[in-house]
C-alpha cells in the first residue's frame, strides 16, 4: 500500500471540489424535478392524493416552484450552498410527508420512494446531513402512523413501520459510505494524475536535454515522439506521425528490436556517423514485432573524441614518466660529447659525428622539457605586465641585436596596454608564436606584425605573418598535440601555448590567414575580484 492510499484510509476525506459538487447537485435537482413532475402530472393516475386532493396539488406545485427558484445560481450566492441544500431537503421531506398523508400513509408504498430519495441525498449532502434526512423521513412516517391509529382508527403495523424507518437509516448510511468511497477514489485518481503529469513533464525535460537522440516509433514505423537532439543528429526535423523511413530507410531495420546491438553507420540527410540502438518500449514485446520501440542515436564522432582525450591523457602520463627516466642518461650523453669535442686531435669526421649527436640530444632535451611543462600549467604567478617593454626585450633576445633581423618584426603595441600573466608563461607563448611566424614569413621588413586591440577587460595581441598561411586541411589540427609540418618540430608548441593561455585566464586562437597565419592572444587587462578564479575569455 502506498502513501497516498494510507492517507485516505486513516484520515477524513477532504471536501469535494467545487466542480464535483456542482455536478452532483445538478443531477440531484434533475431527480427532484422529475419526482415533483410525476406527482403533479400522474398523481391521479397513480391514485395519489385521493384523501386530500387540494393539499396534495398545492404542496407538490409549491415544491416544484421552490425547486426552480433555488436552482438558480443567484439563490445559492445569496443564501450559501449549504443553507440552500438544507432548505431543499426539508421542503422535499415535507412534500413527501404531505403526499404520504394524502395518499393512504404507509400502505401506499411511498416509503420506497423515500428510500430512493435518501439514496440520492447521500450523494449530495456532506457530513451528518444524511442522518438528519433519514431521521426526518422516519419522523414523518411515525407521525403519519400515529395519526392514523389515534384519529382515523386505521391501525398500522408498527413493526413494518419500524423496519421501514430502520431501512431509511441503512440506505442513507450505505449511500453516504458509497459516495465517500467514490469521492476518495476520485481524489486519489486526481492526486495520482497530478503526480503523473509532473513526472511526465520532468521526463519530457530530461529527454529534451539529453545529449543522445531519442525517437519513439510505433510498430508501423511512424514517429510518436522525438527530442530536438535526434532531429539535429539526423539533419531533418522529426514531426509527429511522420514515417521514419522518409528520413532514412535504414532507421527501421527489419527483425526484432531485441536482436539489435549497437550499429555504427551514417544516417539521415546529415550523413553523420551515429551509434544506433533500438529497443522495445515494453518488455512484454521483446520477442514480438508489435508495439512501440525506442531508438537511441549518439554522435559517434563525439565518442571518438572522448576516447581520443582519454588516450591523450594516458599518453601524457606515460610520456611524463618516461621523460624523467630518459633525461638523466641523456645528460650523460651530452656531457660525454662535450668532453670528446674538446679533444683537438679528433678527426673532422669525428667532430661532425659529435655535432650530430649533440644536436639530437639537444632536440630530445627540448622535447622532454616541453612534455614536462604539460603538468605545470597550474603553477602560475600572475602579474600586470606592460606589453611594449616586454615584447621589445623578447624581440631583442630573439634577434640577438641584429638590426636587419630586427626589421623583420614590426611591433605596434600601445604603451598603456598590459596583461595579467605569468611572466614565464607569456615568454614561452610569444617565443613559440614569433618563432613560427619567422620560420614561415618572407623575411622582408615588416613580415611579422604585432599589434594590440583593447577590450573591456581583455587585451588582445595579434601576431600576423606574410607567409603562405595554414592550409584548410590543417586548420582544425593546428592546436592538436604532436601535429607538425616542420621536419624538426615536436608538435607541442602551439598546444602548450594555448593551454598556458587558458591557465592564465586568457585564450589563444587561430583567426585565419592575412595572408599568412593570424593568431590572437587574449589576456586579462584588469585584475579580477578577490577569490574569482580565472576563466576563458568572455569578452566579445
Amino acid at each position: 500500500m502506498n502513501h497516498d492510499e494510507e492517507t485516505f484510509e486513516h484520515e477524513e476525506p477532504r471536501e469535494r471540489s467545487e466542480p464535483e459538487r456542482l455536478v452532483s447537485q445538478r443531477y440531484f435537482n434533475v431527480l427532484r424535478l422529475l419526482l415533483a413532475g410525476v406527482f403533479l402530472v400522474l398523481g391521479k393516475t397513480l391514485n395519489l392524493g385521493q384523501d386530500a386532493p387540494m393539499a396534495f396539488s398545492v404542496t407538490v406545485f409549491a415544491n416544484l416552484v421552490l425547486i426552480l427558484a433555488f436552482g438558480f445560481p443567484g439563490a445559492q450566492a445569496r443564501l450559501g450552498r449549504e443553507r440552500v441544500i438544507t432548505i431543499q431537503l426539508v421542503c422535499d421531506m415535507l412534500m413527501l410527508g404531505v403526499v404520504l398523508w394524502s395518499s393512504g400513509g404507509f400502505n401506499s408504498g411511498l416509503s420506497l420512494v423515500i428510500m430512493a430519495y435518501l439514496a440520492a441525498c447521500g450523494l449530495v449532502v456532506e457530513g451528518r446531513m444524511t442522518l438528519f434526512a433519514a431521521a426526518l423521513a422516519s419522523t414523518i412516517l411515525l407521525i403519519d402512523a400515529l395519526w392514523r391509529n389515534f384519529f382515523l382508527l386505521s391501525y398500522s403495523d408498527f413493526r413494518q413501520v419500524g423496519m421501514a424507518c430502520l431501512s431509511f437509516f441503512m440506505v442513507a448510511l450505505i449511500a453516504r459510505m458509497l459516495a465517500r468511497r467514490v469521492h476518495e477514489n476520485a481524489t486519489l485518481a486526481l492526486v495520482r494524475g497530478e503526480a503523473l503529469d509532473r513526472q511526465e513533464a520532468i521526463n519530457k525535460k530530461i529527454i529534451e536535454d539529453m545529449q543522445d537522440g531519442v525517437v519513439v516509433v510505433s510498430s508501423d514505423g511512424r514517429v510518436l515522439r522525438a527530442n530536438p537532439r535526434a532531429s539535429e543528429l539526423l539533419g531533418s526535423q522529426l514531426m509527429g506521425n511522420m514515417l521514419l523511413a522518409d528520413v532514412d530507410g535504414s532507421l527501421m531495420m527489419q527483425g526484432n528490436a531485441a536482436d539489435f546491438g549497437d550499429v555504427v553507420q551514417r544516417f539521415g540527410p546529415a550523413g553523420r556517423m551515429l551509434r544506433y540502438r533500438r529497443v522495445h518500449a515494453d518488455p512484454q514485446w521483446q520477442n514480438d514485432s508489435e508495439g512501440d520501440s525506442l531508438i537511441y542515436l549518439r554522435d559517434f564522432e563525439e565518442v571518438q573524441q572522448e576516447v581520443q582525450q582519454v588516450k591523450l591523457a594516458a599518453l601524457g602520463r606515460l610520456t611524463a614518466s618516461m621523460a624523467h627516466e630518459i633525461r638523466n642518461p641523456l645528460n650523460a650523453i651530452r656531457q660525454s660529447t662535450d668532453l670528446l669535442a674538446e679533444d683537438l686531435e679528433a678527426s673532422q669526421l669525428h667532430q661532425r659525428l659529435l655535432r650530430i649527436v649533440r644536436d639530437n640530444t639537444l632536440r630530445i632535451d627540448r622535447l622532454i622539457r616541453e612534455v614536462l611543462s604539460l603538468g605545470r600549467f597550474t603553477q602560475r604567478l600572475g602579474e600586470p605586465l606592460q606589453l611594449k617593454p616586454f615584447i621589445d626585450n623578447l624581440l631583442t633576445e630573439l634577434t640577438l641585436e641584429d638590426e636587419n633581423e630586427r626589421k623583420v618584426y614590426e611591433a605596434s603595441v600601445d604603451e598603456q596596454r598590459c596583461m595579467i600573466f605569468d611572466r614565464m608563461h607569456l615568454h614561452q607563448i610569444l617565443s613559440n608564436l614569433l618563432t613560427n611566424a619567422r620560420r614561415y614569413c618572407r623575411g622582408r621588413p615588416g613580415s611579422v606584425r604585432l599589434f594590440t586591440e583593447a577590450g573591456a577587460r581583455f587585451t588582445r595581441l595579434h601576431i600576423v605573418d606574410d607567409g603562405e598561411g595554414i592550409s584548410g586541411s590543417d586548420r582544425e589540427k593546428v592546436f592538436e598535440p604532436f601535429f607538425t609540418r616542420a621536419a624538426k618540430g615536436t608538435g607541442l608548441g602551439l598546444y602548450i601555448a594555448r593551454e598556458l593561455a587558458e591557465a592564465n585566464g586568457g585564450s589563444l586562437h587561430y583567426a585565419g590567414n592575412m595572408p599568412g597565419a593570424h593568431f590572437i592572444l587574449s589576456g586579462l587587462y584588469e585584475q579580477q575580484n578577490a577569490g574569482e578564479a580565472p576563466g576563458k575569455e568572455q569578452d566579445g
